[in-house]
C-alpha cells in the first residue's frame, strides 16, 4: 500500500475534495427566489407578498397556464373581486413553497393592518358618536323632566294622585336611562383558491428529484461495470492479445459500445419502467424521451467508465474513482438549485454530463417537455459520448505491443 502513491492519494484526498466540495455547495449564501407574475392584483397584496424569496412580475394576460411557460413562472396570481386565484407550476416544490408561505403570511399581515386601521377610525367614530348622543340626551332628558314635572304639578292641582304617581315613575326613569347606538366597520377580506398546472398539492420533494435520480442510478451502474470490465481484461491479458490481431481499435471501442450498449438498453428500460409503475411518476411528458434521454447517459457512462478505466492499474483503484468522477455529479444534476450556485461552481456544473442529462429528464418528466425542448441537451449529451469515444480509441493505442 505504501508503494501505491495513487491509491493512497485517492483514499486520503478523494474525501476531502468531496467535503470541500459540499461545503461550497451547502453554504452558499445566495438566496433562492421564486418568480411570481400578477394580473390585476391590488397593489396593498403585491407588496405585502414582494419579499426577499419572491420576485413580482406584472402581466397584462388573465391566462395564468400560458405565461408561466412562456415566461417560465413559478406561479400567477389573478384577482377579481376579493377573489384571489394562485396558479402553481409546481415543476420546484421548493419555489411553490416559497410562494405559498410569502402570499399565507403577506395575507395575514395585510389583514392584521386592515384590523388596526379599521379599529382606529372605529373608535374615533365612536368617541364622536359618543359626544354627541350625550350632547342630545342631555338636552331631551331636560326637556322630558321639565315636562314631566309640569304635568305632575297640574295633575296634583286637579287632585288626581293616580297620574301623578304614573308620571313620577317615568320622571324617575327619564333621568336614569339613555340610549347609545354604534355602528362597526369591517375590514377588507381576500380568499384565495389554487391551482397546480404539473402534479398537485400532494406533490413531494421525492417526486420532483425522482427524474434527477433516475439518470444518477443509470449513470453510475454502467460507468462501474464498463470500467471494471475493461480493466479486467486489461489485467488478465485479454485486451493485449485482442490487440495483436488485425483488429482495430476503433473496433473493438465500438463492439464495447455495442456490447454493453444493449445491457444498458435494458437496464434503462427496466429502471425507468420500475420508476413510473412503483413509485407511481406523475410523467407528463413523453415515456420515449426518458427512454432516450436515459440510454445517452447510459452510453456516455460507458464511454466514461472506459476512459477512466486506462488510469487505474486494479479494481480498487477503479472504485476510488467514483467519487471523484460520479458522485458530484448528483450534486449539480438538481439536487441543489444550480441557478443558486456561485458562478464558478455553474461553470463546474456546465461540464458534468448528468447535468444535461437531469435537466431534460426534469423537463419531460415535469414540465411535458418535447423533442425541441431539450435537444439542445441530448446534442451535448451525443457530444460527450462522440469525444470520449474518440479518446478512448487514442488511448488504446498504449496497449497495442505489436
Amino acid at each position: 500500500m505504501l508503494r501505491d502513491k495513487r491509491t493512497l492519494a485517492l483514499m486520503f484526498l478523494a474525501p476531502l475534495l468531496i467535503m470541500t466540495l459540499m461545503y461550497f455547495l451547502f453554504q452558499n449564501n445566495t438566496t433562492q427566489v421564486a418568480s411570481l407574475g400578477v394580473h390585476h392584483v391590488d397593489q396593498s397584496v403585491v407588496n405585502v407578498i414582494d419579499t426577499k424569496n419572491v420576485t413580482i412580475h406584472h402581466y397584462d394576460s388573465s391566462q395564468a397556464r400560458k405565461m408561466i411557460k412562456q415566461h417560465d413562472l413559478d406561479g400567477y396570481l389573478t384577482q377579481k373581486n376579493g377573489q384571489l386565484t394562485i396558479t402553481y407550476s409546481n415543476s420546484n416544490p421548493t419555489n411553490t413553497s416559497l410562494i405559498k408561505a410569502s402570499l399565507q403570511s403577506g395575507l395575514v399581515k395585510l389583514k392584521m393592518k386592515t384590523l388596526v386601521t379599521v379599529t382606529k377610525k372605529q373608535r374615533a367614530a365612536l368617541e364622536s358618536q359618543q359626544a354627541a348622543l350625550k350632547k342630545l340626551t342631555a338636552a331631551q332628558t331636560q326637556a322630558t323632566v321639565t315636562k314631566l314635572k309640569t304635568a305632575i304639578a297640574q295633575a296634583q292641582a286637579r287632585g288626581d294622585q293616580a297620574t301623578a304617581e304614573k308620571l313620577q315613575k317615568q320622571l324617575k326613569q327619564a333621568t336614569a336611562t339613555t340610549s347609545s347606538s354604534t355602528q362597526s366597520a369591517k375590514a377588507t377580506s381576500y380568499t384565495t383558491k389554487s391551482h397546480y398546472i404539473y402534479g398537485s398539492s400532494d406533490s413531494t420533494f421525492f417526486e420532483s428529484f425522482l427524474p434527477a435520480f433516475l439518470g444518477f442510478f443509470v449513470f453510475f451502474f454502467v460507468f462501474l461495470i464498463s470500467g471494471v470490465s475493461l480493466l479486467n481484461e486489461r489485467t488478465t491479458g485479454t485486451l493485449s492479445r485482442l490487440l495483436a490481431t488485425p483488429i482495430r481499435r476503433s473496433e473493438i471501442i465500438m463492439g464495447y459500445l455495442i456490447g454493453y450498449g444493449g445491457f444498458a438498453i435494458i437496464q434503462t428500460v427496466l429502471t425507468v419502467v420500475f420508476t413510473i409503475t412503483v413509485f407511481k411518476i406523475h410523467l407528463v411528458g413523453s415515456i420515449w424521451l426518458v427512454f432516450l434521454t436515459n440510454l445517452l447517459l447510459a452510453l456516455v457512462a460507458l464511454t466514461l467508465g472506459i476512459f477512466i478505466s486506462t488510469f487505474a492499474n486494479s479494481e480498487f483503484q477503479m472504485i476510488q474513482f467514483i467519487p471523484l468522477i460520479v458522485v458530484p455529479q448528483i450534486f449539480f444534476a438538481g439536487l441543489v438549485p444550480v441557478d443558486g450556485m456561485a458562478s464558478w461552481l455553474q461553470a463546474i456544473a456546465h461540464i458534468m454530463p448528468l447535468y444535461y442529462g437531469a435537466n431534460a429528464l426534469t423537463a419531460v418528466v415535469t414540465k411535458g417537455a418535447g423533442l425541441g425542448d431539450i435537444g439542445v441537451n441530448l446534442l451535448i449529451l451525443v457530444g460527450f459520448m462522440v469525444v470520449l469515444t474518440m479518446l478512448n480509441i487514442v488511448g488504446m493505442k498504449r496497449y497495442r505491443k505489436v
